[in-house]
């Protein structure tokens, strides 16, 4: 990890609302151009596919970046969410898990694995995975709010 990484994350964990965004951005903004401008398009161009319904081609704009680029984490990051989205929540897992393999602290990516685990009702595993976005990012209510959700279910 970078130090412009490095200080990022520190970023997320400030008391000030605006330095945690700004953070929050330049983190997305360096997971989408890991691989450059056409890494970018690409991604770009994936979403813009699902935005309009094509999730098929999304899927394999995706699936071959990912071949030529197996260590582009938002790739991954970016297939799994459009799995999450055709509720295949095990496919969309197994990208989170490859996701957090190369960027432990992908936040986006633990979030995603959370809201897998809990459409699958394991919510032992859900609370785990927002537990561990939380380390990165303590102010995301959201992720606190899911906690307690899961919580209610197991009790």
């Amino acid at each position: 990890m970078g130090s412009d990484a490095q200080s990022l994350l520190q970023n997320l964990k400030a008391d000030d609302v605006n330095v945690r965004q700004v953070a929050t951005e330049a983190l997305w903004r360096l997971w989408y151009t890991q691989k450059g401008a056409y890494g970018a398009q690409l991604l770009v161009r994936s979403q813009k596919l699902m935005d309009q319904g094509q999730a098929d081609e999304a899927e394999t704009i995706l699936t071959e970046t990912l071949e030529a680029m197996p260590d582009f984490a938002e790739a991954w990051n970016r297939r799994a969410v459009l799995y999450y989205m055709q509720q295949r929540y095990w496919a969309a897992i197994a990208d989170c898990d490859k996701v957090t393999e190369l960027v432990p602290y992908h936040f986006g990516a633990l979030h995603g694995l959370g809201l897998c685990h809990m459409q699958l009702g394991n919510h032992t595993a859900a609370i785990q995975a927002f537990r561990r976005a939380l380390a990165v990012q303590p102010y995301a209510t959201a992720n606190q709010r899911l906690i307690l959700e899961c919580a209610a279910q197991l009790s």
